[in-house]
């Protein structure tokens, strides 16, 4: 990653540069610079996404009721048969009847998608929502 900063200059209309700065303003960034450079990156991870020339990372989110017959099972079978890599699978009891599930997967973008779509059609997943992300080196 190189450290060099090389500055240049956005022309926007006045509305335009308003809702920058109240964006900026609402997530806490420090400078125009930071939350532009953000904006950068997330377009250059969907781009990595679009494309299945490499591997990507995505984190799915799920949330279940750990009562439904053979939910438990599914989940687990589903993990070992897909052309993924589960990086990591954190298991947290919300209450009696539901758990969170946070599973860290890295592969092709098709792939983890479909993990992602088997997963959250199973009977008794009350919640699913896959993050996508990959390595950014800009």
């Amino acid at each position: 990653m190189s450290t060099d900063i090389i500055r240049f200059t956005v022309s926007l209309p006045v509305n335009l540069l308003g809702e920058l700065d109240d964006r900026i303003i609402s997530k806490g960034y420090a400078s125009r610079s930071e939350f532009v450079r953000d904006l950068i990156r997330e377009q250059l991870i969907l781009d990595k996404w679009a494309s299945e020339s490499e591997e990507v990372v995505g984190v799915l989110t799920i949330s279940y009721d750990h009562h439904q017959q053979g939910l438990v099972q599914n989940i687990i079978d589903l993990q070992h048969s897909r052309l993924v890599h589960i990086l990591c699978n954190t298991h947290v009891h919300l209450n009696h009847n539901n758990c969170l599930e946070v599973i860290i997967i890295r592969g092709r973008p098709s792939e983890i998608e479909k993990l992602s779509l088997e997963l959250g059609g199973l009977k008794g997943v009350k919640f699913s929502k896959l993050t996508r992300t990959a390595g950014c080196d800009a």
